[in-house]
């Protein structure tokens, strides 16, 4: 039954993938979420198993993020993680894990197996289904900003929004060094919107946001640094649309997956319309925002930041950072840039 589930995720020899899933389920949990997906009655059926058992063992896997019912509320009908990065999210983005141990067994598969696959597999593809939004205090007053690129106009238009702890920092904080960006323990910074944050406050992983706290995340994220990022279309909400990442380049799979199978970050992760730009004259060469930088695309020179274009992803988390107001964004990009 393990190794059904590790042929469904796309990993079906992997020793470290093994590990993972013993540790979530014993052999009845296992032989469930196998029989998946299906309704309990159906499950029960198949697995030759009490109505009532399976309907708490489901429960029970529900809880720990592995297998998703169709209705969060009712909860009558499963299917199990539909790949590897729905499980890794599921398990890891959780205010109720705080297991060590299993986080190690996460960073081990991702150092030595994981990462590398998915940066190979999603660079072959040449589809970039993610990308930057600029933050909102860089492109403040820059006319001609569209809706889906204005990230508190995305927030606002949300029907629900959650927050729960990013599953990325939370395998760098419990298994690693940490995140040297921020705190995941003191500020969660996953938002969850639409169906996702449905998913997070009917599951309790995470907790609900209203639109004024969701603003307020979304002031403390520019200020700490970190890049938001969005699925690549001009869609604000809806359907396709259940989650509101915000990165670093210390813990987010993206660029995990980039370095370990040694891409550009750019084959995975769609640039924004914008680009930075340095005044001169107002610029004191103090470094910050080639501190700031997750892209390697700002240098010194002559006491003086300069932006290499070709790098730079438009993110604005550069000019947030500048106390000099030095650094401002420019669109560079057409509105078509961004897929419909």
């Amino acid at each position: 039954m393990y190794e059904k589930l590790m042929q469904n995720l796309g990993f079906p020899d992997s020793e470290y993938l093994r590990k993972i899933l013993e540790y979530l389920m014993d052999e009845v949990e296992v032989k469930i979420a196998a029989s998946l997906p299906g309704s309990i009655d159906e499950v029960a059926e198949r697995v030759g198993m009490d109505r009532e058992e399976v309907r708490d063992i489901l429960e029970r896997l529900f809880d720990k993020g592995v297998v998703f019912p169709k209705d969060f509320r009712k909860r009558e009908y499963f299917r199990f993680a539909r790949d590897i990065i729905q499980l890794h999210d599921a398990t890891m983005a959780s205010q109720k894990m705080k297991d060590p141990e299993f986080a190690k067994l996460w960073k081990e598969f991702g150092d030595k197996e994981c990462n590398e696959r998915i940066g190979q597999f999603l660079g072959a593809t040449g589809m970039k289904v993610w990308r930057i939004i600029p933050a909102y205090k860089s492109i403040e007053g820059i006319p001609d900003v569209l809706p889906h690129e204005n990230i508190r106009h995305m927030i606002e238009s949300q029907e629900r929004i959650a927050v729960v702890p990013c599953s990325c920092r939370n395998v760098t904080h419990l298994a690693g060094d940490g995140c040297s960006y921020t705190n995941e323990l003191e500020t969660w910074h996953c938002i969850q919107l639409g169906r996702g944050a449905e998913y997070v406050i009917e599951r309790g992983s995470g907790k609900e946001l209203s639109v004024k706290e969701a603003l307020e995340l979304i002031d403390r994220i520019e200020e700490e640094g970190l890049i938001h990022t969005w699925p690549n279309t001009a869609a604000i909400s809806g359907k396709g649309v259940t989650v509101n990442c915000n990165c670093c380049s210390d813990c987010c799979e993206f660029f995990l997956s980039a370095k370990a199978a040694d891409i550009p970050i750019g084959q995975l992760l769609e640039k924004s319309r914008f680009v930075a730009e340095v005044n001169e004259d107002e610029c004191i060469g103090c470094e910050t925002c080639v501190e700031r930088c997750h892209f390697n695309a700002v240098e010194i020179d002559n006491e003086v930041a300069k932006i290499i274009e070709e790098k730079c992803f438009g993110c604005g988390v550069c000019a947030v950072g500048c106390e000099q107001e030095a650094i401002r964004m420019k669109a560079i990009r057409p509105p078509e840039y961004i897929p419909s």
